[in-house]
């Protein structure tokens, strides 16, 4: 009689725990592939950013709403300092530029600071 009832609730228990268990297993290995995906995009979208002082003319080219012409008075306007001074130096209209600014980069060229930090101090 006793069997008849403890069978049942054994039963619903392991039941209960195996459901359980699967659910966790789940969400930890899709909670893992989102955190996978997300660094993922973050470490390609920082090493996909064009560097406006040293990309070539195809790079430049490839970025949306940058043709040849805008491609050559860039290389033409090297160095920036920053890649906001695209805008101020008149190389791309303020729209083309909010268009590119998430893809771009200016990182100054080290030898052309010590250059002129040189040049300063033996004139």
């Amino acid at each position: 009689m006793k069997l008849n009832r403890i069978l049942p609730v054994i039963i619903a228990l392991l039941l209960s725990a195996n459901l359980g268990l699967a659910q966790a297993s789940g969400s930890a290995a899709s909670g893992g592939s989102k955190a996978a995906s997300k660094t993922a995009k973050s470490s390609t979208s920082k090493s996909q950013k064009v560097d406006i002082n040293t990309a070539t003319k195809d790079q430049l080219d490839a970025l949306p709403g940058i043709g040849e012409a805008y491609a050559q008075k860039i290389i033409d306007g090297r160095p920036y300092n920053a890649k906001n001074d695209l805008v101020r130096r008149k190389i791309v209209p303020q729209s083309t530029y909010d268009g590119i600014k998430d893809q771009i980069i200016a990182h100054r060229a080290a030898g052309s600071a010590a250059a002129k930090n040189g040049s300063s101090k033996s004139q």
